[in-house]
């Protein structure tokens, strides 16, 4: 299987291309707008693309359509049914529900529904070895859950805990920002995994998120070098959200 990534140097967001064999058929998941490694890569290998998968609507991972439809003519965008209805004005062909799967040569990629930090977040699971967890679950850390269209907290612990940490542990896990990992290793070592699995406890200290009080509950490293908290609203609400925007006390 050839799984390469491209990594836009400024939102430090992935995209992928999946593919059987050098001469086979395969994928492009999402689009950072730095297609040319991927590009190179599809013609150098001679690889012909039966699907255009995106995991989310957020602009970091939908810059590529553009230019990914002139390439591929004719190609399919397939996308989650609210991530379609999220992307207004762009035409996605063919949706994919949880446990659904497409065929591309050799490949069968297994979408799994993943909300919390957008509505029709997809993961998905490639050959039963790979899954591109998108911005569900990084290499240490996790997806804020106040992004534009997100579901919320709730949503996102059970995309983490009861989907995603469910696959084998040696799955390789590729995230839609920076390094790989694998199920495994965030299972022991993800600092919000960890709370929630109960080995870590959760922290009591007092901040501000704008101008709410709040508890800070986990104060982790980020996947850019800084940092993200897991925050705790007077009204009960649970939120993830950048570093940037809380004020310790």
């Amino acid at each position: 299987m050839i799984l390469e990534r491209t990594e836009q140097p400024d939102w430090l967001s992935n995209a992928y291309l999946v593919a059987d064999r050098p001469g086979g058929h395969g994928v492009l998941v999402d689009g950072n707008g730095l297609t040319e490694p991927l590009l190179d890569r599809i013609e150098r290998d001679d690889i012909t693309i039966t699907h255009v998968i995106l995991t989310h609507d957020h602009a970091d991972h939908v810059a590529s359509n553009a230019e990914y439809r002139e390439r591929f003519a004719g190609v399919p965008f397939v996308a989650h049914e609210l991530t379609a209805a999220a992307l207004e004005g762009e035409e996605i062909e063919q949706t994919l529900a949880d446990g659904e799967t497409i065929r591309s040569g050799e490949l069968e990629i297994r979408a799994l529904h993943t909300p919390g930090h957008a509505a029709g977040h997809l993961a998905l699971v490639v050959d039963g070895t790979d899954c591109i967890t998108a911005d569900v679950l990084f290499n240490g850390t996790v997806g804020g859950t106040r992004a534009p269209g997100a579901t919320g907290f709730a949503d996102l612990r059970r995309s983490v805990m009861e989907t995603l940490m469910e696959l084998p542990a040696d799955t390789r896990i590729h995230p839609g920002h920076r390094e790989p990992s694998t199920i495994g290793e965030e299972w022991e070592s993800n600092a919000f995994v960890r709370v929630w699995r109960g080995l870590d406890p959760e922290g009591s200290e007092s901040c501000r998120v704008g101008e709410d009080e709040a508890t800070l509950v986990l104060w982790a490293p980020d996947y850019d070098g800084t940092n993200k908290a897991w925050v705790r609203f007077a009204s009960g609400e649970d939120a993830i959200v950048g570093g940037s925007q809380v004020e310790r006390d």
